[in-house]
């Protein structure tokens, strides 16, 4: 019981700034970003979107150039979009945005934000277990299914979910410190792994893997039933697989701890080392796996990596799902202490902790974890353009900035329109012009910058909604 206490001591002395700019004593240096990008996006995820590629026939070439290109401007959104801002105001994306857009606006933002975080956090802790499960044998989850088909799959969840929560509730210290213990091993093993698997497609030397990676892995030609990928799929994938953290400026949480603007650049360390190299070694090892399973419905990363690279690809997985879920739930816990400010960030921490645990013993999360990540991204995205237009272009264009802070108010309406007319020209381009999610990002965000810088110079009616 004093141990308890003790605990909840320690943990509610926290301060993670969640209402006020970071102070220069609490700035991290570049290490701290390198370790946390390389980590994050060393990951889960990677060992299904490298298998997509696969699946989707993309050939060698377009894959290596859309990988450089892509990786590139996600790397310069970082830097030249969120960078700036986060370093110049030091308060989190939630905060922030109350500024701007009040709290009843931001609320809502909040919660639809925190609920996709502990989806994808849930994603990454099932990825991890399928790796935990391999020694006790447990049914893996196939494309179709959706429902957890064991009571040991759940308990598996739930203990890697229960761990995961634990580390996050520390605040960002203990999940930077985190990453970057194990980003430097993991992507060692994970190139490793790679290595390890390549004999069995018959390779021996470079110039055997090069032509394996364009007759045997990457052939060019999709799988049957699936769609084919071009290098423009490769290059906004890319890109825009992480729309949410750079162009909808959810990494201001992370990089307001940044000591200068320069430190969005580092996230080439999650780019390069993480979607570069390791989507062509989860390629590498799910193309073993079709070699060896043919017609195989399974698409367990665990037993994908095991079957390929034994225990260290086994290994690799259960740490990849690790580091992207800890500061996904960070983040999540964050984004709900903006609807709660009065309560502790680990009590809402653990919260979250606890949900993402029960959404991941759901497959599905897996199993639609792409379209999960475009649409996520994509409902995101107008928020992070009305930070941009209202940083940049307030003094210019000649609008308030801040309007609900400058105001008083709980309520603006520019930002919500902007918000919700984005995201209704995404769908008529989707629907009417057949342009696929990943894709709608580029020309969305340029709606949502104007139109929240039309309607910030509109006189909407007031509303009699006063800040307490």
């Amino acid at each position: 019981m004093k141990d308890q206490k003790l605990f909840k001591k320690i943990v509610s002395q926290n301060n993670e700034y969640e209402r006020t700019p970071v102070p220069d004593n609490q700035l991290k240096s570049g290490k701290s970003f390198l370790g946390m990008y390389a980590g994050e996006h060393t990951a889960g995820t990677e060992f299904v979107i490298g298998p997509l590629f696969v699946a989707h026939g993309v050939a060698a070439t377009d894959l290596v150039l859309g990988l450089l290109i892509g990786n590139l401007l996600a790397v310069l959104s970082w830097g030249f979009l969120t960078g700036p801002i986060a370093t110049s105001k030091r308060m989190t994306l939630y905060y922030q945005l109350e500024r701007i857009t009040g709290k009843s606006v931001v609320n809502l933002y909040n919660l639809i934000n925190a609920l996709m975080f502990c989806f994808l956090a849930g994603s990454m802790i099932a990825v991890s277990a399928t790796a935990v499960g391999i020694p006790f044998n447990l049914a893996m989850p196939e494309l179709t299914d959706w429902y957890p088909k064991t009571a040991g799959w759940i308990v598996a969840v739930m203990i890697m979910g229960t761990v995961i929560t634990l580390i996050a509730i520390r605040g960002y210290n203990q999940v930077a410190k985190f990453a970057n213990v194990m980003a430097p091993w993991m992507i060692l093993i994970f190139v490793s792994a790679a290595f390890a698997a390549l004999p069995q497609l018959g390779v021996h030397t470079l110039d055997g893997f090069i032509v394996a990676a364009k007759e045997v892995i990457w052939t060019g030609v999709p799988l049957p039933g699936i769609s084919k990928f071009t290098i423009w799929h490769v290059i906004f994938f890319c890109w825009f697989c992480n729309m949410a953290m750079h162009i909808g400026m959810s990494d201001l949480t992370i990089l307001r701890y940044a000591k200068s603007w320069k430190y969005g650049f580092l996230s080439f360390a999650g780019m390069y080392i993480g979607h570069f190299v390791a989507w062509i070694a989860s390629g590498i090892l799910y193309a073993v796996f079709l070699q060896n399973n043919v017609n195989s419905n399974e698409f367990a990363p665990g037993p994908i990596a095991y079957q390929a690279a034994g225990i260290a690809g086994a290994v690799c997985v259960v740490v990849a799902g690790w580091t992207t879920a800890n500061p996904t739930i960070y983040r999540a816990g964050l984004a709900l202490q903006g609807i709660f400010p009065q309560t502790k960030t680990w009590k809402i921490t653990a919260i979250v902790g606890g949900i993402t645990s029960l959404a991941a013993c759901f497959p599905a999360l897996v199993m639609k974890l792409l379209d999960f990540v475009a649409l996520y991204g994509l409902i995101l995205m107008p928020m992070g353009a009305v930070i941009f237009a209202d940083f940049y272009f307030a003094d210019k264009f000649g609008f308030q900035q801040e309007q609900a802070l400058n105001n008083k108010k709980t309520f603006t309406w520019p930002a919500l329109s902007a918000w919700l007319l984005t995201l209704f020209v995404c769908w008529l381009l989707n629907y009417f012009y057949g342009l696929e999610l990943f894709f709608l990002g580029l020309p969305g965000w340029f709606v949502a910058v104007t139109l929240f810088v039309v309607f910030s110079k509109i006189k909407f009616p007031a509303l009699k909604t006063k800040l307490a």
